[in-house]
């Protein structure tokens, strides 16, 4: 479970910003939120949803979580030696630009609390840490100074080799994971379960190849009106159809996605050979199945397909989702549907969370969001981005908060008025 989220001088977001996932103390309802005796008021919010005007910062702000997860994954085993830390810092003031990126984390494992951060510069990293909060009480587990580093005599393990074999542009929770350490990678399996924006084709056809479709997409499908009521797989080897994948095109796919992300993308064609055996069924006039390939459906129901995968795992696995415009090619409806899965304790059992980006803003309207749970980006004069939650603002729970937001009264709108005002200055 997702604490707090924080991150300093990258891309838009200069200052510090923190994204928080604690209950308030609204007298909203409690429905929905997630128990956690490690915070005040002992609940965690399911889901968020940030709102903001294009290029207010949204998007970084999604970036910065997956720099983050990806540095803790790989930063030991596929960064260059000599190849520095690729860090995109605030570009808009030579001085900030050439301060450290700062980057920190609180989150739940095995239920103990967390709290993990790091700082890189352009060379490499210039600061890690870890502590734990066993019982509450907290446990430095190490502490890196450049190369220097100090462990806490609760972390058991080949610390010390470890840190040898670490580089300066590796995280030493990153080698440590890639070496075994018992405690450590566990943190580092945290990370590996978060998703972060990952809505591509690649996700979608790993998912039919390590598994046949889960029946919970074809019922949300059912239930948010595309019109699909089932799927098959064409078996293309043999002429055949059926729900398993197999013969030489899915071994292709199968170790295609086993490689790097970025060596992933330049091998489209054989990633679309197993989608090309994907068909959704359809109830025909007479009652008959028809089955439409899968580049004949709406553009809407390819983002379902591709947003669902990933949406049901981390219910499964109580894991944290990161979404950038949720609302893309989707009917309000569909995102609320999204939101409801994370919302209610019978789909959400073990507790997953949900970011999400919008500019959906009829979402501020439905009932399975507390005011708590949407936040707001916003660009000062010197094009730096600010996030702020809601609750800053007095508001009750009868208010029209989509009416209030658009016509400014919380910011993080391109412009408050009417569109003529805006034309006439053009």
């Amino acid at each position: 479970m997702l604490l707090r989220f924080g991150v300093t001088n990258h891309r838009s977001l200069r200052d510090r910003q923190v994204l928080s996932l604690v209950a308030s103390s609204l007298d909203d309802s409690t429905a929905g939120l997630i128990a956690c005796r490690h915070v005040p008021g002992r609940r965690l919010l399911p889901a968020v949803v940030i709102y903001g005007a294009n290029a207010s910062g949204k998007s970084n702000l999604v970036d910065a979580v997956r720099w983050m997860r990806y540095r803790v994954l790989y930063s030991h085993s596929r960064g260059e030696p000599d190849g520095g830390v690729p860090r995109t810092p605030f570009a808009l003031d030579p001085a900030i630009a050439t301060t450290p990126s700062h980057f920190e984390i609180d989150f739940i494992v095995e239920g103990v609390r967390y709290h993990y951060g790091f700082e890189a510069t352009n060379t490499g990293f210039t600061a890690e840490w870890l502590f734990a909060f066993p019982n509450d009480r907290r446990q430095a587990l190490f502490e890196r100074n450049a190369m220097e580093f100090h462990f806490g005599r609760n972390l058991k393990g080949r610390n010390q080799v470890i840190s040898e074999l670490t580089r300066p542009n590796s995280l030493f929770l990153s080698a440590a994971a890639q070496n075994g350490h018992e405690e450590l990678t566990k943190i580092s399996r945290y990370f590996q379960s978060m998703s972060v924006d990952e809505l591509s084709e690649y996700d979608l056809a790993e998912s039919l190849v390590e598994r046949p479709m889960d029946d919970r997409v074809i019922r949300f499908l059912k239930a948010a009106g595309t019109g699909v009521i089932d799927y098959r797989i064409k078996d293309m080897d043999a002429g055949r159809e059926g729900p398993e994948l197999g013969g030489e095109i899915s071994t292709i796919v199968t170790e295609l996605l086993k490689l790097p992300l970025e060596t992933r993308q330049f091998a489209d064609k054989l990633t679309c050979l197993a989608l090309a055996r994907l068909q959704l069924a359809h109830q025909g006039a007479g009652g008959e199945r028809i089955y439409f390939d899968l580049s004949q459906e709406s553009e809407g129901t390819q983002r379902l397909l591709r947003l669902l995968a990933p949406v049901f795992r981390a219910l499964d696995a109580g894991a944290v989702m990161v979404v950038d415009e949720l609302d893309a090619s989707l009917h309000t409806h569909a995102c609320e549907l999204v939101i409801a899965l994370f919302s209610s304790p019978a789909t959400n059992p073990r507790g997953a969370q949900l970011i999400a980006t919008t500019h959906d803003t009829n979402l501020l309207r439905s009932a399975h969001l507390r005011r708590d749970q949407v936040w707001l980006t916003e660009k000062d004069p010197e094009g730096a981005t600010h996030l702020y939650p809601l609750t800053d603002f007095r508001t009750r729970k009868e208010d029209n908060l989509e009416r209030g937001y658009l016509q400014g009264r919380y910011g993080a709108i391109p412009f408050a008025g009417r569109p003529s005002d805006v034309l006439a200055t053009l």
